[in-house]
């Protein structure tokens, strides 16, 4: 396994990073997380976060729409560009995922750099209409118990138990382009 992601295996919140910045910053206690090993992700979830591609793709395919940002807060800090998301269904304006992303924007070409702060469309869009190489490689699987932030984001009328995905993006050359905690809201087999 490469030095690059070695940390997040001994760090006990890193399964929650860059989720956990934002909630450090304003001062929130992060909720229950539990990590689980991929067969133990119940269907449908275990289709929608136990593989290799990048969620943009993977949640319109299932949702059979296209998805569009709702940036909750933001910060750039030493050339990475972190934000906090809603990844939300266009027309309907349905929360599919609820998420925090760090970028490094130094390795990304401008164009794409200048997409990714307009805030308009997911990382994983523009990776693929700027045509930049990259893999995705799971760190953790995740069971999250929503707190009133997630409850207000998704739309949760009460707390329920969560699935999600620790994820980090490569380059070819193995530097990490992005670090994603990825929440879905609870879904329906279709």
């Amino acid at each position: 396994m490469p030095d690059s992601i070695a940390p997040y295996r001994r760090e006990p919140t890193a399964i929650a990073h860059p989720l956990d910045e934002f909630y450090a910053r304003s001062g929130r206690e992060l909720p229950t997380i539990n990590r689980l090993l991929p067969d133990d992700v119940p269907p449908p979830y275990r289709s929608l976060l136990v593989h290799q591609n990048d969620m943009t793709s993977t949640l319109e395919t299932f949702h059979r729409g296209r998805i569009h940002l709702d940036v909750v807060s933001r910060d750039r800090t030493n050339g990475d560009y972190f934000r906090e998301v809603v990844l939300r269904l266009d027309g309907s304006n349905k929360p599919v995922e609820f998420g925090a992303i760090k970028i490094n924007l130094a390795l990304f070409p401008n164009t794409a750099q200048e997409r990714i702060l307009q805030e308009r469309h997911p990382l994983g869009r523009i990776l693929k209409e700027c045509g930049i190489t990259y893999h995705s490689r799971p760190q953790a699987f995740l069971r999250i118990v929503s707190d009133s932030l997630m409850k207000q984001l998704l739309d949760l009328p009460e707390a329920e138990s969560l699935y999600g995905r620790r994820n980090t993006l490569f380059d070819p050359q193995e530097r990490p382009l992005a670090d994603i905690v990825e929440i879905l809201p609870p879904v329906q087999k279709q």
